[in-house]
């Protein structure tokens, strides 16, 4: 007898990083993945190197033709959509050209909820299925427009959970803190005052996440330093979390963006 046919997932931002770890997590429980990024020659090799089934798609999801493109495949009916794409700038909004702050707004929210918005018919139509959005544990700090963009991430994915939930789908928000991937040097991130121990790896990292996930959590944040980090965005008082803040924007160089590079 034939065993079921295997299970697709949807990649964003697949080239490298996180993504690129949750493209290898998958292929070893023998997924068919579809691979998403603008960067067609990572696409290529990462999926010369999975042996597994694997579609890939370059599309520059800050573009309408983009997300239309990969919104195509999300109706089509997945098992797993997995968004991920994203990036951040070096510099604070005031001194970031405005053009560049719509496309990553664009990227984190808009290509996330249209893309979850086409996925998740199908899913709920047979009882089964999954989202997983990408946050950061920045979203729960009053940081950047990155952090602001990683708290819309956060919030709608939690609500979309409760909705998708009682249907047999489940909808869960990864939220990554200080992770060694490209993100930081593709931003020209400066990170050398990042102490080694607050730092993940991505594979670590996303087979934490996937656990959560098929534990039906919501939200998901590994590792004891993120945890951390998350509770002291509840205890600590604002006033003392926008003096921190306030103190590192004076610093040309400083470390701004704490979530690695989806």
């Amino acid at each position: 007898m034939q065993g079921p046919p295997p299970r697709t997932a949807l990649i964003t931002g697949a080239a490298a990083g996180i993504g690129a770890a949750f493209a290898r997590a998958l292929a070893r429980e023998g997924w068919r993945l579809v691979l998403v990024d603008r960067n067609s020659e990572g696409l290529q090799a990462l999926a010369a190197s999975l042996d597994t089934e694997t579609a890939t798609v370059t599309a520059d999801l800050t573009t309408e033709a983009g997300i239309e493109a990969v919104a195509d495949h999300c109706r089509g009916g997945l098992d797993l959509l997995v968004n991920n794409a994203g990036f951040g700038h070096p510099t604070e909004f005031l001194d970031t050209p405005i053009e560049a702050e719509i496309a990553m707004t664009r990227l984190h929210v808009e290509a996330v909820l249209r893309l979850t918005v086409d996925a998740l018919p199908a899913m709920i139509e047979r009882g089964r299925g999954g989202v997983i959005n990408t946050g950061s544990v920045l979203g729960f700090f009053p940081s950047s427009t990155y952090s602001a963009s990683k708290a819309w991430v956060i919030n709608f994915t939690q609500s979309a959970a409760v909705k998708a939930r009682p249907r047999g789908v489940d909808v869960m928000v990864l939220c990554p803190g200080f992770t060694r991937t490209e993100f930081h040097d593709t931003a020209a991130m400066n990170m050398t005052a990042v102490p080694d121990f607050l730092w993940l790896d991505a594979d670590t990292l996303v087979a934490a996440a996937l656990r959560d996930w098929r534990k039906r959590k919501a939200i998901s944040i590994p590792g004891w330093q993120n945890k951390t980090i998350a509770v002291l965005s509840r205890l600590l008082p604002m006033r003392l979390i926008l003096r921190i803040h306030a103190r590192g924007a004076e610093r040309p160089m400083a470390v701004r963006e704490a979530a690695p590079r989806p």
